[in-house]
């Protein structure tokens, strides 16, 4: 499976993407900085967390405004799979490839700690490798993860199975505990929790690495 990376100045989590990436595909993935217009045809794509460009304005509009963001969402929209953990789920509600929007936490504070999670859908792209209403444990380091829709949005959703993954309690604040939403097509996914960090027992479990095999499942 070829991968990219997209870059954004205030990245900090691109290279733990990179790493988790080649250890579970086997290649190297691209890294892309965000002023590029353009890259290599690629079979998945990732928006990783950090602070990109220091969260000015909101958490992620920026970034989704910059030059290579025009090319991901035309690949997105053409199907290619595409996956924002952290701030890159904030740029994907931004660009408008998600529905809502990720708000400061509830508690005002940063949360940083191993949460479980249920995963609600085992049917789509990125979940596959997992069984229904499996509890797994990822990650988290947000201070804006706070997910909110409106209730048509979210019913919507929840109806058609586009909720992923749900907190097994409130971390955040977040609308019915969301933690991983898709887009109606199934081929894009936000998510806050780190799963690229919990993908080998030295790192404390493997629950994340799952994902990354679905996806590979899906691309054959």
């Amino acid at each position: 499976m070829k991968s990219a990376v997209i870059v954004f100045p205030g990245s900090n989590c691109d290279r733990d993407m990179a790493v988790a990436l080649e250890k579970i595909t086997g290649q190297k993935p691209l890294m892309v900085w965000h002023q590029e217009y353009d890259f290599d045809k690629v079979d998945f794509i990732a928006l990783p967390g950090g602070f990109s460009y220091g969260d000015y304005l909101r958490c992620g509009a920026m970034s989704a405004r910059s030059h290579i963001m025009k090319e991901v969402i035309k690949r997105a929209e053409a199907g290619v799979p595409t996956f924002g953990v952290c701030n890159g789920f904030q740029i994907l509600t931004e660009t408008g490839l998600l529905p809502g929007a990720l708000m400061r936490n509830a508690g005002l504070h940063f949360v940083c700690k191993d949460v479980k999670m249920t995963v609600e859908n085992a049917d789509t792209m990125f979940t596959n490798a997992y069984a229904a209403g499996e509890e797994i444990t990822i990650p988290v380091a947000h201070h804006d993860g706070n997910y909110f829709a409106d209730k048509e949005t979210l019913d919507r959703m929840e109806g058609e199975g586009q909720v992923a993954f749900k907190y097994a309690e409130d971390i955040n604040g977040a609308q019915r505990r969301i933690a991983g939403i898709t887009n109606a097509k199934g081929n894009v996914l936000g998510m806050m929790p780190h799963p690229e960090r919990m993908i080998e027992p030295a790192l404390g479990g493997s629950d994340g690495r799952k994902l990354f095999e679905s996806v590979m499942n899906r691309l054959g």
